[in-house]
């Protein structure tokens, strides 16, 4: 695991949006082999959206030939709502891009068969030649995508009620009313983010701490689920100083060197 400590916020932000944008460059993708990315939503890659925006308008880079899945949504929420994580990616990052609207993925919530949607959603990351870059974050509590303390670390795209610390966390986006908040969601799997070739996961804020003192520098657990991109061959955690208050001075200083060639 790669492990990139930025000063704050915006600088992670940016790193992490440069790596994305030169991976899909050294890619050169076209029609006939396409770029597929994995996207997240909530708050922490508002900033890695902001500045792949900024460089998609400058014409640094095109999400002509650039396919998306997102990793999860909320069950039984109208897709135009606006909390629904269509809307979320559409007005945060797709509406401003150009990417193909065919090219983009995001569960259907709404399917009538929501087992039936999930397995459609493996199938169809299969028919694209699997994820290149997926591109994350981190709860508090470790969790990824919406892979909750205690799931499967071979998990694939399924159905997952939500934890009640989750429900509380994502209250904030539905005027702190807890009965507002679905209490379930589609997501893809641990397993599914294991598959892909690279993971980069974005985290930030002293509320992150402690889930990634476990995600790097603690045993892989399905408590913590994060944890299992210890054993990914190309998992990058770009972090800023706050989230790692609770790391230990060595493991800190280990990544810190590593980075600036001493090791």
């Amino acid at each position: 695991m790669r492990v990139i400590i930025e000063p704050d916020y915006d600088s992670l932000s940016k790193w992490a949006a440069n790596y994305v944008a030169n991976r899909i460059i050294e890619a050169n993708p076209t029609p006939e082999k396409p770029f597929v990315l994995g996207c997240p939503t909530g708050s922490s890659p508002l900033g890695l959206y902001r500045n792949l925006i900024e460089m998609c308008s400058a014409g640094k880079i095109s999400f002509q030939n650039v396919i998306t899945f997102n990793m999860d949504e909320y069950v039984k929420l109208p897709e135009d709502h606006p909390e629904s994580y269509h809307s979320f990616m559409w007005n945060n990052f797709f509406n401003h891009i150009d990417i193909k609207r065919e090219n983009v993925h995001i569960l259907n919530g709404n399917a009538p068969d929501l087992i039936a949607e999930c397995n459609h959603y493996e199938e169809l990351i299969a028919e694209a030649g699997g994820v290149d870059l997926f591109m994350g974050g981190i709860g508090p509590d470790g969790h990824l995508a919406f892979n909750e303390p205690g799931s499967s670390l071979s998990s694939r795209t399924r159905i997952k009620t939500l934890t009640t610390d989750t429900i509380h966390a994502n209250s904030r986006f539905f005027d702190n009313d807890l009965s507002l908040v679905p209490k379930q969601a589609l997501t893809v799997g641990i397993g599914t983010v294991m598959d892909a070739k690279e993971v980069l996961l974005v985290c930030s804020g002293h509320n992150k701490a402690r889930a990634l003192k476990h995600c790097i520098d603690g045993d892989i657990s399905h408590k913590w689920t994060s944890s299992m991109l210890q054993m990914h061959p190309h998992a990058i955690v770009v972090c800023d100083e706050a989230s790692c208050d609770e790391l230990t001075v060595g493991t800190y200083k280990y990544y810190l060197d590593k980075e600036r060639g001493n090791l």
